[in-house]
């Protein structure tokens, strides 16, 4: 028999939930309103947290002041291309570790935890020796690869539950039916295991996209800066465009938030489709 709940606690649960989009979304309604002010007003003493009038004109001087476009894309590639060959190496990994025998396997599964132990920052001087030998500083290419290797282990990690979590039998059916391993994982693991791939990517992405410390260091020139990089150009030695850093950070949002909203109906239907369709 299903209890009924009451008015009081419906009104409680409703205002806890209001109360955490507050919490979380308050830090970007204070970007938009920021940077909608003149400059005069983000310096003035005592000032509001609405502009007095708002300045859209930021919004379009962000694009005249910096190639902040460029950033974007350079951002857009960087993180897209990580995310891709992290997935792409993490599969078969991923399929080996939750499906195989092996020796050495414990060892292995032990050094992709350990790797996770070191941060960028602490073998920043060994990669910047490792990227300049192999030519591959102030590229766009030399960060994807990088990108991909300090999210692989993550992505292996994650797709491995997500992989163990299957029921082997229906492997077990599809190469009954002549499938080969390939085409077993192919066909029938990765379409029931879209939940969990989605789920990586978008970590591995929003990994990648926030990025900083190793952007920083191997990329000199202006025009190959992502945007975590780039946006520092609105920083001077007197003073900071705190109107245009924020109206640039806003941008900067939009494509995590478009890749969420284009791969959750994929995530929803994934976990709410079964292993076998009737």
């Amino acid at each position: 028999m299903k209890t009924k709940r009451s008015p009081w606690a419906r009104v409680a649960l409703y205002l806890f939930v209001f109360v955490i989009c507050v919490v979380i979304l308050y830090p970007y309604f204070v970007m938009f309103t920021t940077a909608a002010k003149s400059n005069d007003e983000m310096y003035a003493i005592g000032g509001s947290l609405l502009p007095a009038a708002w300045q859209w004109s930021n919004f379009i001087n962000i694009w005249k002041e910096a190639p902040v476009f460029k950033y974007l894309l350079n951002s857009i590639v960087v993180a897209g291309g990580a995310t891709f060959l992290a997935i792409l190496c993490g599969i078969p990994a991923a399929y080996a570790l939750s499906r195989m025998r092996f020796k050495g396997k414990g060892i292995f599964m032990g050094a992709v935890i350990m790797s996770q132990m070191f941060s960028p920052v602490v073998l920043l001087v060994g990669i910047y020796r490792l990227m300049t030998a192999m030519h591959l500083t102030n590229s766009l290419i030399g960060l994807i690869l990088l990108n991909a290797a300090f999210n692989q282990a993550f992505a292996i990690w994650l797709l491995r539950g997500t992989f163990t979590s299957i029921s082997s039998e229906m492997e077990q059916a599809a190469k009954i039916d002549g499938c080969g391993t390939v085409q077993a994982l192919m066909r029938v693991l990765l379409p029931v295991s879209a939940p969990g791939i989605v789920t990586t990517l978008i970590f591995v992405f929003i990994n990648s996209w926030n990025e900083y410390t190793i952007a920083l260091t191997l990329i000199s020139s202006d025009l190959l800066k992502p945007i975590t990089v780039g946006i520092n150009v609105f920083y001077g030695f007197n003073f900071i465009k705190w109107q245009y850093l924020f109206a640039t950070s806003i941008f900067a949002t939009i494509p995590v938030v478009v890749l969420f909203l284009c791969i959750e109906k994929h995530l929803v239907a994934g976990l709410t489709s079964g292993g076998v369709k009737g």
